[in-house]
């Protein structure tokens, strides 16, 4: 018998009560850590997305349906004001009865330091565990001098693209298993339940992910704009460079050619781009070279939105990869 067809009683009973339980109204700034928080609440309840697939997170007009999500919202995930810098005010305007959770900032969150200049070295960077005192400082380099002067970035904070680490993803479904008991507490063995399972696939995804990349493991790459490092770290997989430091800004020619001389000087193969930005600056990086190019979506823009797009598009990450190189 199909459990619609069941006496509400007896469904109730099968769950444990949770149908009577008031499950919170949550909502989530971007795709990935939604399908964290989705999975999280599998079986009870289902997070509200902010910002819609396809655009990009850094710069984003909230339409009304988002702001009511918000204004109605009990629990508030964001990643960072440095990956949103718009939604910090929205949230203390809106969002003012919700519990608020900034995930770069939850204990256990390795973080890491932005990266400077167009091209990069392998393990340029340590890691750090919120909490620790002390980062590895940046190279003193020609780099770095010229970046200040052209790019016109703020690089304050941590680079926040931190959900491309699953290490990160694996804490951050405790942390939101945590956050939602104290909003549920009728709920939480659910919750917690959920965020165990989804550690255990994370696992495995890693396992899988390591495989994948194995074999072309040493190959270079050349990113678009410096969002990967998380990634890169996690499977120790480094990029080249990247052609811009943020997608926010345009490469200037002074970037572009020094991309262009790592590719032909050390036979680079493959030049990444992201769907949500323009493919003609990839094309003028290509222009009279000999590498192939990809897409690489670091939100899984063309995923449905749910609890299984986080781990597909970390597999989806590594089989672009993998076919390009």
């Amino acid at each position: 018998m199909s459990r619609m067809h069941l006496p509400l009683s007896v469904v109730t009973a099968l769950m444990g009560g949770a149908a009577l339980a008031e499950v919170p109204r949550v909502a989530v700034d971007i795709a990935p850590v939604h399908s964290l928080v989705a999975r999280v609440m599998e079986g009870v309840g289902s997070p509200y997305l902010i910002v819609q697939s396809g655009a990009s997170p850094h710069e984003y007009s909230l339409r009304p349906s988002e702001a009511t999500a918000l204004q109605e919202a009990d629990v508030v995930f964001w990643v960072s004001p440095e990956l949103t810098p718009w939604l910090g005010d929205a949230i203390e305007t809106l969002a003012t009865n919700a519990s608020v959770s900034e995930l770069l900032e939850a204990d256990g969150t390795i973080e890491l330091e932005f990266r400077e200049g167009a091209l990069f070295e392998a393990h340029e960077h340590g890691e750090n565990e919120h909490g620790e005192n002390g980062h590895e400082e940046h190279a003193d380099d020609d780099e770095h001098a010229e970046h200040d002067a052209h790019e016109g970035h703020d690089h304050g904070g941590h680079d926040p693209h931190a959900w491309l680490s699953p290490q990160n993803a694996a804490t951050w479904l405790n942390v939101i298993a945590g956050q939602l008991s104290a909003a549920d507490p009728e709920n939480a063995g659910a919750y917690f339940a959920n965020a165990a399972a989804g550690q255990e696939e994370i696992d495995a995804l890693i396992g899988e992910v390591t495989a994948v990349l194995e074999p072309v493991r040493g190959g270079q790459f050349i990113v678009f704009h410096d969002a990967y490092q998380y990634f890169e770290n996690a499977f120790d997989f480094p990029a080249s460079g990247a052609i811009s430091i943020s997608d926010a800004s345009d490469p200037s020619p002074a970037r572009i050619s020094e991309i262009q001389h790592r590719i032909s000087g050390e036979g680079i193969t493959c030049v990444m781009s992201e769907p949500q930005f323009n493919r003609g600056i990839v094309a003028a990086v290509l222009d009279g070279m000999e590498a192939d190019t990809a897409v690489l979506d670091p939100l899984g823009s063309d995923l449905e939105p749910g609890p299984t797009l986080y781990p597909q598009l970390i597999r989806n990450l590594a089989s672009t990869l993998a076919e390009c190189l």
